[in-house]
Parts: C-alpha cells; structure tokens; sequence
C-alpha cells in the first residue's frame, strides 16, 4: 500500500511538474527582460544634458530624426505617473516606495537638480491630478483609495485633506489611474480601476471599470465596464474623447488576444471578459451558447486599435498642433513637432513578460488625422531598450509639451527621459 501511494504521489509530481514546464515553455519564456537587472545603467550610457551622450551607431536608444534624448532625474526607484505642478515641478508617483516626488530643473539645464518628497507614507501612489480655481488641489489615487492634499509651492509638499472616494484594494491589478474630465465636466474626476484576475466574472461592479466621481467625492457611479485593466488615459485635444491603454489577458499564447487602444464613452460595455479586440468571443473562458453573440454592438464595443499581444501599453499622449511661435516676426520660436505628427498618438509600450518572445519595451507613434482616425501604420518612435533578452529599460508614462519637448518615465531602469528636438530646443 505504502509502495503504491508512494507511486502515485510521484506520478502527480512529475504530472505538476510537466504542466509547470510546458506553461512555462508556452507563455514565460520571454519573461528575462522583465525580470533579470538591466545589463548596463542606461543613466550612464545616454548622459543628463550636462554632459549628453551622442547619437551615434553606439547609442542604445533609435529617435526620430532631428531629436534628442538626455536623463531629466535618476535614481527614482521605480518611476510611474508624471503630472506637472503649477509651480513648473515635475510630479511622479513612485508607488513602490509609497512616495510622491516633485522634480525641479533650477537653472533650465534639462536636468532636474532639485528633488523634494511631496507625499510619503502612501499605499502604492500611481494616478495623479489636479483640480485648480483660487488653489490647486492635488489628487492622488492609491490602491485603496482617492485622497486630495493642499500643495505648498514655496516648499513643494503636499497636506492630506480628505478622501474622496474608496477603492476595492484585493486581488490583482492594484494600480489606480485618475484623470478630470473636459469642459464642461471639468468637475468630474475619471478613475480606472483593474480587474482583480486574469480573467474571471467579477463579483464587485468596480473592478474591470473606469469609475466618474465629482470633485467632492459625490454621486460615484459606473463610467464604462468591461475593461480588464485600462492602466492610462488620455483627452483627444480635438473632440474631448477619452482614450485608454487596454491590457488583454495572459495565457491564451503568443499572439492572442491583442492589447488595445479603446475611445470610452458612457454607459457603454468594452466587452471583458467575454470578448477581445474587434469583438472577438472569449470561447477559451466562455463556451456558453447564446441565442445572440455577446459580443455584438450594442452589448459590447470593440477596440479602437488593436496592438500587438502582451506589449502591455501604458502610458498614452497626442501630439498637440504645435505651429511656430511669433510666426514671421523677429526672434520667433519655431514649432518643434512637426506638422504631420499632428494629432499622432504615442504610446509606451513596457514590454512582454508572459510570452515566449520578448515584445514591447518601446515607444510607437500611431498616426491619426484630427479626428482620430488612423492615416498609416504605427511605427517604433524611440526602441532600443530591448537588448536581446535583457532590456535596459521599460517606458511606463509620457508627458508631451509644445515645442518639442517630452517625458518618459522608466520604472526598470529608475530614470524620466527629456526627449526633444535639438533643432529648436536645443538645452545649454
């Protein structure tokens, strides 16, 4: 008898242990870059503009032509959300440390000398807002919770106020992203809130949803539902729409389902978890028959576009129309995006870790005319951070500004990048 069980228990481990293998061999033979330490400190490699690295055949990173990349802060742990405070400081959150920095550039040198601690003490600070009339009142959305704080320009720190809304904080995807709606709901705050699973049927109606709250913290409802976890938001500069990074779910291999890019609008349903990208069925998690396909407008809208499976976007941002400055007039400033970038979507994609080949680590620009619409195919905007099976970063957010000038945040390699066009922005 003993002999017997003996044998059996052996056979169940060899049988858990084949299944591990042959998941691991499946899904999470690309997971290196993600995990393993970066083989070079990029810091050193790319240079602050006190001394900039130059873009020659050597340099890690490809840029557009024209534009330049140089190190704005380092050292940050692992930088997420960035949002600019009104006295010019760069907020980030650093949700690993529990922590809200602000960043300050002192003498215009494109490198942030000054940084001061806003927050501390905080449960996993991601999304960051603000809301400003007589004073600007930051907000800030833990994993469990949203909360506004008085900020100090003269010392850069923030007091606590109250919170304002309550978040379910168990289970997965524990980031929370925040974003104030357009005129005329410019009171109204957006808050995106993950699903707690991979995929599964969730039993509190404010998970896989973007939520709307008022300034105050009243009247809370559903937004839109049906979004397996839409990490970053983004206003369309044209018509105000809302666009998110959408991350589809693990486990079904390679090259499925597709990440997206969704336009959410109210009341309306985005399909998870029973459907994916152009309002495909989820058969592999949903086999039920249906008398009308679930996965048909109105019950649920496809995405907007379709990316590659598991490049995990993040952060999202439009290129604003940016025309020269004192256009003919003595010592005006040229524009520093061009023209037919206008309007052109960018986004971070921070890469693969469930998939046999290593994906994303980049940033992609998709072409869009002013409506949105796509006018090309997407092309790689900044790569190189995917050496092979190591990467020497991850981009997680982007801040555009006019004049050429962005921020990308890097929560691998501890850095926000300065990117900008060295033709009319160059830094001393």
């Amino acid at each position: 008898m003993g002999r017997r069980l003996l044998a059996a228990v052996g056979i169940l481990v060899l049988l858990a242990l084949a299944a591990a293998g042959a998941l691991y061999w499946r899904n999470l033979r690309g997971l290196a870059p993600a995990l393993l330490p970066a083989p070079q400190d990029i810091a050193a490699l790319i240079g602050t503009t006190r001394a900039p690295a130059v873009n020659n055949t050597g340099f890690p990173l490809q840029l557009p032509p024209g534009f330049s990349i140089s190190v704005f802060a380092k050292d940050l742990g692992k930088p997420r959300v960035m949002s600019l405070a009104p006295d010019g400081s760069l907020l980030v959150s650093v949700p690993e440390d529990g922590k809200v920095l602000a960043l300050y550039d002192r003498d215009g040198d494109g490198y942030a000398e000054d940084r001061v601690i806003v927050l501390e003490n905080l449960q996993q600070p991601h999304g960051l807002a603000w809301r400003c009339h007589e004073l600007c009142t930051l907000y800030v959305a833990e994993t469990h919770r949203v909360a506004t704080y008085s900020y100090d320009i003269s010392t850069r720190r923030g007091s606590f106020i109250k919170t304002i809304l309550d978040l379910p904080d168990s289970g997965g995807h524990w980031t929370r992203t925040i974003m104030f709606l357009p005129s005329p709901r410019e009171d109204e705050l957006l808050v995106s809130i993950g699903s707690s699973c991979n995929v599964c049927r969730e039993q509190d109606s404010r998970r896989a949803s973007v939520m709307v709250v008022n300034y105050d913290g009243s009247n809370p409802r559903t937004f839109a539902h049906g979004l397996r976890n839409a990490v970053f938001m983004a206003i369309h500069p044209v018509d105000g729409r809302v666009w998110v990074t959408e991350m589809g779910r693990d486990l079904l291999g390679d090259e499925l389902p597709p990440d997206e890019i969704n336009i959410v609008e109210e009341d309306r349903n985005y399909g998870w978890p029973l459907c994916y990208g152009q309002n495909v069925h989820d058969t592999r998690f949903d086999d039920s028959v249906y008398k009308r396909n679930p996965c048909e407008v109105p019950l649920a809208y496809q995405s907007q576009l379709d990316l590659p499976a598991h490049s995990a976007p993040l952060g999202l941002a439009f290129i604003p129309e940016d025309p020269p400055r004192l256009a003919g007039a003595s010592g005006g400033e040229a524009g520093g995006w061009p023209e037919d970038w206008w309007y052109d979507l960018l986004v971070a994609y921070h890469g693969s870790w469930n998939r046999s080949e290593p994906t994303g680590d980049k940033v992609v620009r998709f072409p869009l005319d002013a409506q949105g619409k796509p006018t090309g195919e997407p092309v790689d905007f900044i790569a190189g951070w995917l050496q092979g099976a190591r990467a020497l970063g991850r981009p997680v957010d982007i801040l555009v500004q006019p004049g050429g000038t962005m921020y990308i945040s890097d929560d691998k390699a501890g850095v926000i990048y300065r990117l900008y066009n060295s033709s009319v922005n160059a830094t001393p």
